[in-house]
């Protein structure tokens, strides 16, 4: 009998314990495993915004998202690692053994793949592998592969803009993300009647650019051609309508396929030169000098400068690009003839901070205003640190840099009638409703008045009619331009490589009536000229330019006058 009390004792201390411990577990602790298994059963995940489209000025897209699916894995719910790394590995690429670590590893969620196209996913879900799981995705695709890919960039895995207008209106193109919260079971089925919230993701716009698709095709393979024909490191081409500042066409060779390229892909051809990159413009940037003396009227036009082919400035000796007699030579001639001397002496008319003056109201020492990303505001000395050297090298384009894309905004500027329009790249937006909101104008300045611009538009018709620009001539147009060769500049040293040069040639046409302008500049080519070099290159864009656009040839502007009486 007292065994028997002892045992019932016992019982019942044992039950007091069980309903101690129950009555902890469902008054004190209840709220907290009450949340412990809701935070088991309810799981959130992230649904990503459509990005927006980036299409060319007429709605041709040059990148879009594709349906994607993000595959994951739970390793606590995976049940034979090994057999499932080995099913997997072969459909997504990937290496069974490191794979099989992932579905072993600790935590509960580790990705396997990202951005899977839909196909592929497809087969991973077929297997019905305990523990693996699958987010929606997308995956950025660009339908014309390096068709302007250093303006548009890429973006990363995780759909955030890196590069280009991809990274610049990022906030534009990517929407914004939503989320859906579910109930889910052990093995990931939901829950019926259990939550099941969504708040479903806002599409981001589409970005529609001022780049013409075929227009940017046919210069980019002609840029190709030309730095190939020329044995040269590189090249730029710009294309732009001079009224609006529209950039019909950009691109820099080498370029990327955004599509897949590597980190060497992206040192070599990953940046957009015509924006990113600064050069010593030569000859080209006589433009200016003589635009600037027209302007301040220090010079007449039939006025004739005394020329020979060198000149002492200071300490140092300055030279035409050959050997000539003293000759006789308009502005009009100086310029055709890209005289280095007569640049020199016309600069001097104009003055040191007039010339400054003017090289800041066409644009140099700042960006374009374009907001692109890493875009070079170019380098100009400031005024306080010139001497004669520097008023002299400057009149001819060397002791400054620029951006491509700054010197085409020069020429632009004298096609149309003397104000400078900021470039742009965007034309507008289009929302998700597909209503179009056009982009404001560019901003603009005058610079020249229309008589000064329109007689500088006759000397620049001269270079290609009768001065160093003949290659860039187009039968039944009147083309108006100026070719550059300009020494490099030495890497971290002083002076300049006596061996590499910088070729250009920029103009517009009709030279009457401007309706587009061209810059082609090659890096290091063996033929050294502007006008051998780049000016054909501007002939074959200006061509196409011609068809495409749909350019009429207009009325010539008549001849300037001469000192050597042959026009």
């Amino acid at each position: 009998a007292g065994r028997l009390v002892a045992l019932l004792a016992v019982m019942l201390l044992g039950l007091t314990g069980i309903f101690a411990r129950l009555a902890v577990l469902q008054l004190r602790d209840q709220t907290s495993f009450r949340a412990l298994g809701y935070e088991q059963r309810v799981h959130t995940v992230q649904l990503v915004a459509r990005r927006g489209q980036i299409q060319d000025r007429n709605g041709q897209p040059l990148a879009i998202s594709v349906e994607a699916l993000d595959i994951y894995a739970d390793p606590e719910l995976v049940v034979d690692p090994i057999g499932e790394a080995a099913k997997i590995a072969p459909i997504l690429g990937l290496k069974p053994i490191p794979l099989a670590r992932s579905l072993s590893g600790p935590g509960t969620f580790t990705y396997l793949a990202r951005q899977v196209d839909m196909a592929l996913a497809s087969q991973v879900q077929d297997l019905n592998l305990a523990g693996i799981g699958f987010l929606p995705s997308s995956k950025r695709s660009y339908p014309s592969g390096p068709l302007a890919s250093q303006v548009i960039g890429f973006i990363g895995i995780d759909g955030i803009g890196l590069a280009g207008l991809e990274d610049q209106y990022d906030s534009v193109l990517a929407g914004v993300t939503g989320e859906r919260t579910q109930e889910v079971g052990l093995g990931g089925e939901q829950i019926a009647q259990g939550v099941d919230l969504l708040k479903a993701p806002e599409p981001g716009d589409d970005l529609v650019l001022t780049i013409d698709r075929q227009l940017q095709y046919q210069a980019q393979a002609a840029l190709q051609r030309a730095v190939e024909e020329n044995h040269a490191d590189g090249g730029t081409i710009i294309v732009m309508d001079p009224h609006t500042g529209d950039i019909l066409a950009m691109a820099s060779y080498p370029w990327f396929d955004p599509n897949s390229f590597t980190t060497k892909d992206l040192a070599t051809g990953g940046r957009n030169g015509a924006l990113v990159n600064a050069f010593e413009p030569g000859s080209v940037n006589k433009v200016i000098t003589a635009a600037a003396a027209v302007e301040e009227d220090v010079v007449t036009l039939d006025e004739r400068f005394t020329v020979p082919w060198t000149m002492q400035v200071g300490e140092f000796t300055i030279h035409d690009s050959h050997p000539h007699p003293v000759e006789k030579m308009t502005i009009g001639d100086i310029l055709a003839q890209s005289s280095n001397i007569g640049a020199v002496q016309v600069a001097r008319r104009v003055g040191s901070s007039q010339m400054s003056s003017y090289l800041s109201k066409f644009g140099f020492g700042r960006t374009t205003g374009l907001g692109f990303p890493g875009e070079t505001p170019g380098d100009v000395p400031a005024l306080s640190a010139w001497s004669d050297t520097t008023l002299a090298t400057l009149a001819y384009g060397q002791g400054l840099s620029v951006s491509p894309m700054q010197m085409a905004s020069v020429y632009a500027t004298i096609a149309n009638g003397g104000t400078w329009v900021q470039p742009r790249l965007v034309r507008g937006t289009v929302d998700p409703t597909g209503t179009f909101v056009q982009a404001q104008p560019s901003p603009a300045h005058e610079v020249v008045s229309p008589a000064t611009a329109r007689t500088v538009a006759q000397m620049l018709a001269s270079v290609v009619s009768d001065g160093t620009g003949l290659a860039a001539r187009i039968p039944g147009y009147q083309v108006a331009g100026k070719t550059g060769t300009a020494l490099k500049p030495k890497v971290g040293a002083a002076g300049y490589y006596d061996d590499r040069y910088v070729a250009s040639f920029i103009g517009f046409l009709p030279a009457g009536d401007p309706q587009v302008v061209v810059a082609a500049i090659i890096d290091e080519p063996t033929t050294i000229y502007g006008g051998v070099a780049a000016a054909p290159l501007f002939q074959h864009v200006a061509q196409y330019a011609i068809q495409r656009l749909g350019i009429r040839p207009g009325r010539d502007l008549p001849p300037l006058p001469t000192a050597y009486g042959h026009r």
